[in-house]
C-alpha cells in the first residue's frame, strides 16, 4: 500500500503524480494503469457523448473535454485515481449558460470558473468544501437528476417542435403539449436501450454496460431504418465544419487549438466580449467552481475511503482550475472529477494519476478512429443512458431514508434544496441551502450557551459571600447568535446587589458582538452602581476586549483569574461602597 500523501502548507500542483514517482512506479504498476485507463477509457466516450447533448452543444465537445481536461487535471491534481470529465452535476448550470450565450458563452464562463478554483487552491480553501451540510448536497443533486431526466424525454419519446429553455416548469409543460408526436420506433430504441441498461450488470460481465447500451441501441435503430423507419441519430442531428471540411456528426479530429471568443453566441452570431458579459457569466461562474470543487474533492474522498491514500484538497482545486482554464482553448466544456468513473478506475485497478492519462488517450483514439460509428448512435439510446445517469445521481434511497430518519430541521433543508433546484435553479438551492443550514447551527449553538445565576449549594464560588455579591456560570460561546440571550439575564439583578461575578471560565471564543455587548452591559451595571468581576476568561479573549478599548477601573470591571482572588475583590469593593 502506498504511503498516504498529505496536504503541504502551500499547494503545488502535480503533487499526487510527484507522490507517486518519488514512492517508486515500475512496470507492474504501469500495466494496471493501461488496463484500468482502457476500461474508464469506453466508458467514458458514450458518457462524456450524451453528458455534452444534454448540456445543449455538439457531442465532440464533451469529448474534447475527456481529453484535454481529464489529461491535465491528472498531471496537475492532488488526487491520484479521481477520473476527470464532463459530469451530470452540471447539465443545471451549464444548459441556460448555453441558451442565452452559446458555446461561447458556455467556454468563457469556463475558463472563468477555472481561474476562481486556482485562487481558492492558492488560498488553501480546500478544506473549507466539508463544512457543506449532508442535505444541501443531497438535495441539489436529487434534483439535478430530476431535471436531467426530464431534459432527456423528447428524445426518448422522439418528440416533435419541444423547444428547451431555462425552466423547468415550461420545459414541462412544452413536453406534455408534444406528447401526441411521439415516434414509437424511438420510443422502442430508448426503451431497449434502457433495458439492456439496467439488466447487463446484472450479469457482472466485464463489458461496460454504457458501451453494451449504446450498441444495442444502434443495432435496433439500423435495422429501424431497414423498414423504412426514421431515426434521429448523432449524425442526423448535428452537422460540423472545419478549415473548409464540413460533415455530419463528430468530427473525426483531434482537439485543436480554438480561442473561445471566436464561438458563436446563443443566435449564432461571433461573441463578444465586453464588461456585460463578463458581469452577465460572472455569476454562473461562481457557481461552476463552487460546484466543480464540492464534486472533485467528494470524489477525492470516496477515493481515499477505497485506497487507504490521502489527497491534496488544495492541489486537487488548482489542478482542477488549470485544467478548466485550458480546456475551453481546445473546444472542451466544464470538466471536474466524475465519482462513477473514479470508483471504476479503483476497481479496474488503477495505481496512479496516469491511469487517467491513458483514458484520455483512448477517447482521442476513439475520435480519430471511430466518429463514423459514433455518429450512428441513435438519440433516444442517449437519453437511456442519461436516465441511468440521473437515477444514480439522485441517491433516491439516501433520499428517503434521509426523509424518514433525519431530524425535521435537516428534513426541511433537504425539501427545499431540492425544490429550489427543479424549479428554479441549483444556484439559489445551494445558497438558499447553505443559509438555512448555517442559521440552524447558530439557533443550536446558541441554545448551547446559558447564563443562570449559581447558589451557595451548587458552587464553591458562590458560598461565604455576602448577599449583596451575585455569582453567575456563563458556560458556551458567546457569538452575535448568543451574546444578547446570555447577557440579558444579567440586567435582571436584585436590588440590594452591588457586585456580580461572571465565572467565564467555560466560555471558549468571544467574538465582536459579544464584546459590543458586554461593553454596554458594564455601563449600565455602572449606572446602577454595580461592579463586575470576570474569572477565568482565557487570555487570548482579554486581549480582544483590551484591542477593543475595555480598562479595567475600580468597583466598575476588573477580571482575575481564580475565584478567591474575585471574592476578596468583590469584599472590597463593597467597602468601598459603604
Amino acid at each position: 500500500m502506498a504511503k498516504p500523501s498529505s496536504s503541504s502548507p502551500f499547494p503545488r500542483p502535480g503533487v499526487a503524480l510527484f507522490h507517486t514517482w518519488r514512492e517508486g512506479y515500475g512496470l507492474a504498476d504501469l500495466r494496471h494503469d493501461l488496463l484500468a485507463g482502457l476500461t474508464i477509457g469506453i466508458i467514458a466516450v458514450p458518457l462524456s457523448m450524451a453528458l455534452a447533448i444534454a448540456t445543449g452543444v455538439p457531442p465532440q465537445h464533451g469529448l474534447y473535454t475527456a481529453i484535454v481536461a481529464g489529461a491535465i487535471i491528472a498531471l496537475t491534481g492532488g488526487s491520484r485515481f479521481n477520473i476527470s470529465g464532463p459530469t451530470a452535476a452540471f447539465v443545471v448550470i451549464l444548459f441556460p449558460i448555453v441558451a442565452n450565450h452559446g458555446i461561447g458563452g458556455l467556454l468563457i464562463a469556463t475558463l472563468m470558473a477555472g481561474m476562481i478554483l486556482v485562487a481558492l487552491g492558492l488560498s488553501r480553501l480546500g478544506n473549507l468544501i466539508q463544512f457543506i451540510p449532508y442535505p444541501v448536497v443531497l438535495g441539489f443533486t436529487a434534483g439535478i437528476g430530476v431535471v436531467i431526466a426530464l431534459l432527456q424525454l423528447p428524445d426518448f419519446f422522439g418528440l416533435a417542435g419541444v423547444t428547451l429553455g431555462e425552466s423547468t416548469l415550461d420545459n414541462l409543460f412544452a413536453i406534455i403539449r408534444a406528447l401526441p408526436s411521439l415516434a414509437p420506433a424511438e420510443l422502442g430504441i430508448g426503451l431497449v436501450t434502457l433495458a439492456t441498461l439496467i439488466l447487463w450488470p446484472q450479469l457482472k460481465l466485464p463489458v461496460p454496460a454504457p458501451l453494451v447500451g449504446l450498441a444495442v441501441g444502434t443495432l435496433v435503430a439500423l435495422a429501424a431504418t431497414q423498414f423504412g423507419l426514421e431515426v434521429d441519430t448523432i449524425a442526423s442531428r448535428f452537422h460540423w465544419e472545419y478549415l473548409g471540411q464540413s460533415g455530419n456528426g463528430i468530427p473525426p479530429l483531434p482537439p485543436t487549438l480554438t480561442w473561445p471568443w471566436q464561438l458563436p453566441d446563443a443566435d449564432g452570431t461571433p461573441l463578444t466580449i465586453d464588461f456585460a458579459l463578463i458581469r452577465e457569466l460572472l455569476g454562473p461562474a461562481f457557481a461552476i467552481a463552487m460546484l466543480a470543487a464540492i464534486e472533485s474533492l467528494l470524489c477525492a474522498v470516496v477515493a481515499d475511503g477505497l485506497t487507504r491514500t490521502r489527497h491534496d484538497p488544495n492541489a486537487e482545486l488548482i489542478g482542477q482550475g488549470i485544467g478548466n482554464m485550458v480546456v475551453p482553448f481546445f473546444g472542451g466544456i466544464t470538466a471536474t472529477a466524475a465519482l462513477a468513473r473514479t470508483a471504476t478506475n479503483i476497481r479496474s485497478g488503477a495505481r496512479s494519476p496516469i491511469a487517467a492519462i491513458v483514458h484520455s488517450l483512448v477517447v482521442l483514439l476513439t475520435v480519430v478512429a471511430l466518429a463514423g460509428i459514433l455518429g450512428l448512435v441513435p438519440m433516444a439510446a442517449l437519453a437511456a443512458l442519461l436516465f441511468i445517469i440521473a437515477w444514480n445521481m439522485s441517491e433516491a434511497r439516501h433520499f428517503v431514508h434521509t426523509l424518514k430518519s433525519a431530524p425535521g430541521s435537516d428534513v426541511a433543508i433537504l425539501v427545499i434544496c431540492f425544490s429550489l433546484t427543479v424549479i428554479f435553479d441549483m444556484v439559489l438551492a445551494v445558497a438558499v441551502g447553505v443559509g438555512l443550514a448555517a442559521a440552524l447551527f447558530i439557533r443550536r449553538m446558541a441554545k448551547l450557551t446559558h447564563t443562570r445565576r449559581l447558589t451557595a449549594d451548587e458552587h464553591d464560588l458562590a458560598r461565604d459571600l455576602p448577599h449583596q455579591v451575585a455569582v453567575y456560570d456563563v458556560n458556551g460561546p458567546l457569538f452575535f447568535g448568543a451574546a444578547e440571550k446570555a447577557v440579558a439575564s444579567l440586567r435582571m439583578v436584585d436590588r440590594e446587589v452591588r457586585v456580580i461575578i461572571l465565572d467565564m471560565r467555560d466560555v471558549p471564543s468571544l467574538d465582536s458582538t459579544a464584546i459590543v455587548a458586554l461593553h454596554t452591559l458594564v455601563d449600565e451595571l455602572h449606572a446602577q452602581r454595580i461592579g463586575l468581576i470576570l474569572v477565568g476568561l482565557p487570555a487570548r479573549l482579554l486581549m480582544k476586549l483590551k484591542r477593543d478599548g475595555i480598562k479595567r477601573e475600580v468597583g466598575r470591571l476588573a477580571w482575575v483569574r481564580e475565584a478567591g482572588h474575585a471574592k476578596r475583590l468583590a469584599s472590597k469593593w463593597l467597602a468601598i461602597h459603604h
